[in-house]
């Protein structure tokens, strides 16, 4: 091994490093010559040259350190080590080592301008303390020519790439070695550590929400869910790499990489690129022509490496349920605790008054013009579990963070992190974006009707309808865990009469507009389960609670919606009367024609059915709506051998176009950690009632519970997806 030699009188706080910049990366840089070089005045002696100590090799350890870890998934040929866990290495000298002559000191830098003061130039002399130096080494043992020495990352050191040095400092100066990319190492977040802020206590926690690297993400409505499984990818091949890079085009100093609450902040920018040219590009125009439609990707490493593979240019096109998916990816590769949240009827309040205002025309339509705000049918975001030392202590644990582009925080599209007990407490005045968060979860629904003179009434008012239900992925299984009373307590229950009374004083708009008279009748709108392209029946409920009968005059209107909540077209109108006698229950049907909605559709296939009625006995209103999802035609996947690592294994996926029209520019998905690297298969159409079949070798990387995904997405035919389990025998 050669080296680099400068004076002993060298001052690394105060010296002089001279760096060409032009083409200096935070995560991957060049060669370091960072020393200036005064050289002796003249050349030592032989005998001199011979007693001085030198280095010969510098070996990582990587494959043992790696286990001690909890790092060896990751599929990098560098060390990889987590904060406040020692690792070792083993270095050979020339000669056996004299610890208490020899002076030894390692060096550990990261970013293109090292600095001691700022925590990226770390000196530490070998097997010493030194003062002000959270780093620790020791000298685990010594065996002839070779030490093995012990290190310590400092527990809220930065998290990234460092590069390792040995320093000898003799009479002849300081020989140092020279810079070797495969000596470079990675420091992590350490969630096993309790002095890291992102502990966890328990090990099934861990191995859920750092090491689990597939998971499920539900959709659908809160009363008929679906899911879909999604690869976070963690550990595969540069994705390490590809979520440091985000930090290094996002300029986020180095300084504010060691802090969780500051990184997952920062990152909830990056992620997206409505400002700032961000990981990936949010389209809910339903036009993916220039890019990938969102309903398409299986996972998270194909859009990380996309984005470093292209220069940092930003992925098209995601929506939430991407962004969350990728965002989970991110924090988990580098150590954080994450999960995908899933929030049912969640408030997209644009004028932040906890209000989502719907407006009716004077015939009971939905006003598209004047309705501003939505509801969205599912809203994802993540949580990631961190200490919060600037709130109080019980406001720790879980924080909301979410990188879909909805409104501005400090400048930039991003929200986070949230504490979720201050949510749930009302206490909206700690940062960050608590009054928004708290919206999405308990905004009131107040339906106002418009007169051709463009006056405007309140209606009705729908206190329970947003935040109906928050799930996020059961631990250890695909199921459901039901997570909405971490959120809220129970609708109509005092306690959160107070909660909303505490909010109101935490600065939100108080609500004026209670109470509205009540009708005394209730209406529900019920649909079974649908397949798309099917005629169904909605069915009106309509319960009288007062003491005498009453006529209810209902009108039906039917629009085609965007997930968001959007509407897009109006496929039907209908009037219906009912006669309900007191303390009665009356059911009324309404024919829903395929023919109608079918030629309507946008992706994701959702009807939304609006119903406003008036009560002729009191002239009150009420108003009610409903979101059908109209289910997609099935994908199988079968497959047939045993599997086994390191054998082949068949898999046939198949798909059946039902419909009478034809499906055209098919794109199918194949994805599975462990199992396929991601493979696509591109059909240019499928005739109506036409058939395809893809089959496929795999052979299996590593043991355990695989999932294989299988998506197929076109313009007029989105989100078709099926997994299937594998366990994968040794």
């Amino acid at each position: 091994m050669s080296f680099q030699t400068y004076p002993t009188w060298f001052s690394s706080g105060g010296g002089r490093i001279t760096l060409d910049k032009s083409n200096v990366h935070e995560s991957n840089p060049p060669e370091f010559e960072a020393f200036d070089v005064l050289r002796p005045r003249g050349p030592p002696d032989e005998e001199t040259q011979a007693a001085t100590l030198s280095v010969l090799s510098v070996d990582m350890r990587v494959t043992e350190n790696k286990k001690d870890h909890n790092t060896d998934k990751y599929v990098n040929s560098n060390l990889i080590v987590r904060r406040n866990k020692e690792f070792t290495i083993v270095i050979k000298f020339n000669r056996a080592l004299k610890e208490q002559e020899d002076n030894v000191q390692l060096e550990f830098l990261i970013g293109s301008s090292p600095d001691e003061n700022k925590g990226t130039y770390i000196i530490l002399p070998m097997g010493k303390e030194k003062p002000g130096v959270h780093w620790k080494s020791r000298v685990v043992e010594t065996q002839g020519d070779y030490v093995t020495v012990g290190i310590t990352p400092d527990a809220k050191c930065i998290i990234g790439r460092f590069r390792i040095f040995v320093v000898v400092v003799s009479d002849l100066g300081k020989q140092r070695t020279e810079r070797n990319p495969d000596t470079d190492f990675y420091v992590l977040f350490n969630p096993w550590d309790p002095k890291d802020y992102v502990y966890m206590d328990k090990d099934e926690d861990r191995q859920e929400y750092v090491m689990n690297d597939v998971g499920v993400i539900f959709n659908g409505e809160f009363d008929n869910i679906t899911s879909r499984s999604w690869n976070f990818g963690q550990f595969e091949e540069g994705v390490l790499d590809a979520c440091i890079l985000v930090l290094d085009s996002g300029k986020v100093p180095l300084v504010f990489r060691g802090n969780p609450t500051e990184l997952v902040r920062q990152a909830s920018a990056l992620l997206n690129a409505q400002d700032d040219d961000g990981v990936m590009v949010g389209n809910w125009s339903g036009d993916y022509s220039e890019g990938t439609a969102p309903t398409a990707w299986t996972g998270s490493p194909e859009i990380l490496l996309k984005y470093a593979k292209e220069g940092s240019a930003p992925v098209c096109f995601v929506q939430c349920w991407v962004f969350a998916g990728v965002m989970n990816t991110f924090m988990r590769c580098l150590g954080i605790p994450g999960r995908v949240i899933t929030n049912f009827c969640s408030a997209h309040d644009n004028t932040g008054n906890l209000k989502t205002d719907i407006v009716l025309d004077e015939d009971g339509k939905v006003d598209r013009s004047r309705t501003k705000d939505s509801v969205w049918n599912y809203h994802c975001w993540n949580e990631v579990y961190i200490k919060r030392p600037d709130l109080p202590e019980q406001f720790s644990g879980w924080q909301v963070v979410d990188c879909t582009p909805q409104e501005t925080s400090d400048g930039l599209y991003r929200c986070g992190p949230t504490s979720v007990s201050a949510v749930k407490e009302g206490e909206l005045s700690y940062p960050f974006d608590a009054k928004f968060v708290f919206a999405e979860l308990n905004s009131d629904v107040i339906y106002h009707q418009s007169t051709k003179q463009g006056k405007m009434k309140i209606i009705y008012v729908d206190t329970a309808y947003v935040g109906k239900l928050i799930l996020t992925k059961k631990q250890g299984s695909s199921d459901y865990e039901d997570i909405t009373s971490n959120y809220k307590y129970s609708e109509g229950s005092i306690k959160e009469r107070e909660i909303m009374q505490n909010a109101e004083h935490s600065g939100l708009a108080p609500r004026d507009y209670m109470p509205i008279a009540e009708a005394g009748v209730d209406i529900e709108l019920q649909a079974d389960t649908i397949k798309m392209g099917d005629n169904f029946k909605l069915t009106m409920i309509i319960k009288n609670q007062t003491s005498q009968t009453c006529t209810v005059n209902a009108t039906i209107t039917g629009c085609v919606v965007f997930y968001t909540g959007v509407t897009s077209s109006t496929f039907m109108l209908e009037n219906k009367t009912a006669t309900v006698e007191a303390s009665k229950t009356k059911y009324l049907t309404v024919d829903i024609n395929a023919a109608e909605y079918t030629p309507h559709l946008v992706e994701q296939a959702k009807l939304l059915f609006v119903m406003y009625g008036s009560i002729e006995e009191t002239n009150a209103s009420i108003t009610t709506m409903k979101v059908v999802t109209l289910l997609p035609p099935e994908l199988t996947i079968k497959m047939s051998g045993s599997p086994r690592v390191g054998k082949d294994l068949t898999v046939t996926v198949e798909f059946l176009n039902p419909y009478n029209f034809m499906l055209e520019k098919v794109q199918l998905r194949l994805d599975g950690p462990g199992l396929i690297p991601i493979k696509i298969k591109n059909y240019s159409q499928i005739l109506p009632g036409g058939s395809v079949k893809y089959k496929v070798l795999i052979v299996p990387r590593s043991p355990g519970k695989k999932v294989l995904m299988a998506c197929l997405d076109c313009p007029l035919l989105r989100q078709v997806t099926n997994q299937l389990e594998i366990e994968v025998k040794d």
